[in-house]
């Protein structure tokens, strides 16, 4: 077992003083910081192996070659998949969710259907729908949530009809912190063979994901949020679905011919990996999904960060002047990640008091402005712990939130 302090040892940057204070990060569920693992990884990759992949013979090219392809298979293992050809690297969850909105679509989707998202996305599992719905002449429609943050399954089936082509869904808000009931769903949907991709930006860093048991269609995370370098992210796919989709885009390594007269593309998923990709970012996904599943793993590490959430979801649930927005019928579906309000304070002027007492957190809509106007805000607070975070942390957070607060009420 890994005490919060020894883990913390793997992550310099979490020594740093920010204007004389020590840095208490609390902008996890943005981008998590790297461990020593990762970053070595990746000026490894630079020094020993920066090579183009997949079409030299040389040294440096195998060597490169061999990582990004045990990337994948790590990745592979990591979701649970069936076959490696079902990963497709991008730069992140954005980059999939785009490649499956575009490649699905022109497969499947036409004048007249209709595409399910629900209330609780990030505009990145928003947005690419509505530009696939505005080139097919298709039609977006929306699962709500209710005023805890739940999604309103119980409306699901009414909202699929015979001209629904897919449905997507994050596994966990990033702003409610709320583990949504991703195998119902699918359930749900399938019974009327309707396909689901479930965005996993926030859900593979929280919870370990097999996705032949949960069934989904397709799932996305970025690397950037589970330890691994930026630019970096995965789409997984089932292989009947991806090899009925066309290429997203078209380039180098994508192709099994070229013609003038036509070309015929790669064979999965290098269909779906045009150009040169990122080479030396993408084999740190290795070092950051060991860790990760170390920590997810470890019994001490997961009591600390349990022992975190309770304590800081009912410091905000009895705060006076403070309204928190993600507040499950079972806290066990609750990560510890808090979105909250404070009566008579902006949340950026807030953000800006707590940064000068050393502490990072999110201030505005998380790129979630729907969710926003549901709940009737122009922004929110929001902190998100790490297995790195410390009770002392949070502690200290809800310390100088309330000191914060005295000076601007």
């Amino acid at each position: 077992m890994m005490k919060p302090l020894q883990l913390r040892e793997q992550f310099p940057i979490l020594d740093t003083k920010v204007y004389g204070k020590p840095l208490v990060y609390l902008d996890n569920a943005a981008t998590s910081q790297r461990p020593k693992s990762v970053t070595e990884a990746f000026v490894k990759s630079c020094n020993s192996a920066n090579s183009n992949l997949h079409r030299a013979v040389h040294k440096l090219a195998i060597d490169a070659t061999d990582a990004y392809e045990n990337t994948r298979r790590r990745v592979q293992e990591f979701l649970g998949a069936a076959h490696p050809e079902e990963i497709v690297f991008t730069s992140g969850a954005t980059a999939a969710i785009n490649l499956v909105a575009y490649s699905f679509g022109e497969a499947f989707v036409g004048e007249g259907d209709e595409i399910i998202v629900t209330e609780a996305e990030h505009h990145s599992n928003i947005v690419p729908w509505q530009l696939l719905c505005e080139r097919k002449k298709a039609t977006l429609k929306v699962l709500d949530v209710d005023d805890n943050g739940e999604l309103q399954i119980g409306h699901l089936k009414e909202l699929i009809t015979h001209n629904t082509r897919l449905m997507a869904v994050t596994h966990i808000s990033n702003v409610l912190g709320i583990e949504n009931p991703v195998r119902e769903i699918v359930e749900i949907c399938h019974q009327s063979g309707v396909p689901v991709l479930v965005d996993g930006a926030q859900g593979a860093v929280h919870r370990r994901v097999n996705v032949r048991d949960l069934d989904c269609d397709f799932y996305v995370f970025s690397g950037h949020k589970l330890f691994a370098a930026s630019g970096t992210g995965v789409l997984y796919g089932k292989r009947l679905l991806l090899d009925a989709m066309p290429p997203f885009m078209g380039g180098g390594e994508m192709i099994e011919t070229v013609k003038f007269s036509g070309s015929t593309w790669a064979k999965l998923p290098g269909k779906f990996e045009a150009g040169t990709q990122n080479i030396n970012a993408t084999p740190t996904l290795v070092p950051a999904l060991d860790l990760l599943e170390e920590c997810l793993g470890d019994a001490e590490l997961a009591e600390n960060q349990e022992s975190i959430k309770k304590y800081i979801y009912g410091f905000l649930e009895n705060h006076p002047r403070i309204t928190q927005y993600g507040r499950p019928a079972d806290i066990e579906r609750k990560v510890p990640l808090f979105s909250f309000k404070v009566e008579g304070a902006h949340h950026e002027d807030l953000a800006l008091i707590l940064d000068k007492m050393g502490i990072a957190l999110r201030s505005g809509q998380m790129c979630a402005e729907p969710l926003m106007d549901r709940i009737g805000v122009t922004g929110l607070l929001r902190a998100s712990f790490a297995p790195y975070n410390t009770m002392e942390e949070a502690e200290y957070f809800t310390k100088c939130l309330d000191k914060a607060i005295e000076m601007l009420i």
